[in-house]
């Protein structure tokens, strides 16, 4: 298993792909830091790209990544190796690849340039965010053979949880504007990963209070420890449930 986590982690790390975007965060971060006369702005503008480049990256090289090594994974098939652990290891070694390009790119300039507790917030969540996408990837690429419909399947699935998941949210707010649903709306955020990443980080950043009301409730919330426990808890539990049904279908497919 150890093996062909090695294998999988080497290859990636040589894609130009990845190279790629470990350069382009790289470059983004520095020159966020660089260019803004004080590290908060800096933040903001490293807290977009987590917040959008980062899964939609995760979620689209995995996906296809998958897809064009069928051919080995059929063979691992063929080996005396239980399915369970060949997932596990493809999984393991997307995963660890993702997480080393985004702190190579992102979270050492992070780390050196605002290292207190919003920089390593910001390092944590940027991080869980490239695991949930790459499971989320899985789920993708397990539910249909057809490569064009996988990929769509993870564009979909970045775009609702980007864009179209607070535009639902917005909606709610604003049809159910006569009732008492703020603490509704705390519930609701568990159900997108990006939402739970931003609340954090913009609690950490304490510009909770251009939240309004309902940012006020957040903190009451997301700002206790119970609160961030159960925030981390929820984003642990995104990853580990897409993968887990990845791998249930994994195992009963047939190749």
């Amino acid at each position: 298993m150890n093996r062909i986590i090695k294998i999988i982690f080497l290859d990636i790390l040589k894609n130009k792909i990845v190279l790629g975007y470990t350069l382009i965060l790289a470059l983004l971060s520095w020159s966020s830091f660089g260019l803004e006369d004080n590290s908060a702005k800096g933040l903001l503008t490293i807290l977009n790209v987590i917040l959008f480049t980062v899964p939609l990256v995760s979620i689209l090289f995995a996906t296809i990544y998958l897809y064009n090594s069928s051919e080995f994974i059929e063979l691992l098939l063929s080996q005396p190796i239980k399915r369970k652990k060949i997932w596990l290891s493809l999984f393991l070694g997307l995963s660890l690849s993702m997480v080393a390009a985004f702190f190579i790119g992102a979270g050492i300039p992070l780390l050196i340039n605002a290292p207190d507790s919003v920089g390593l917030m910001m390092v944590i969540v940027g991080c869980l965010i490239s695991l949930v996408f790459v499971a989320l990837a899985f789920l993708s690429s397990i539910l249909t053979r057809d490569k064009a419909k996988g990929i769509g399947i993870s564009i979909m699935s970045w775009l609702f949880f980007a864009l179209l998941f607070d535009g639902l949210v917005l909606f709610l707010l604003f049809q159910f504007s006569d009732y008492p649903i703020e603490k509704a709306m705390v519930a609701v955020t568990a159900f997108s990963p990006i939402d739970l990443a931003r609340i954090q980080i913009l609690l950490q950043l304490d510009v909770s209070a251009m939240m309004g009301y309902t940012g006020a409730i957040f903190k009451d919330f997301f700002g206790t420890a119970i609160g961030l426990s159960v925030s981390f808890l929820l984003l642990c539990l995104w990853v580990i449930i897409p993968f887990w049904v990845s791998l249930e279908k994994f195992k009963n497919k047939d190749l």
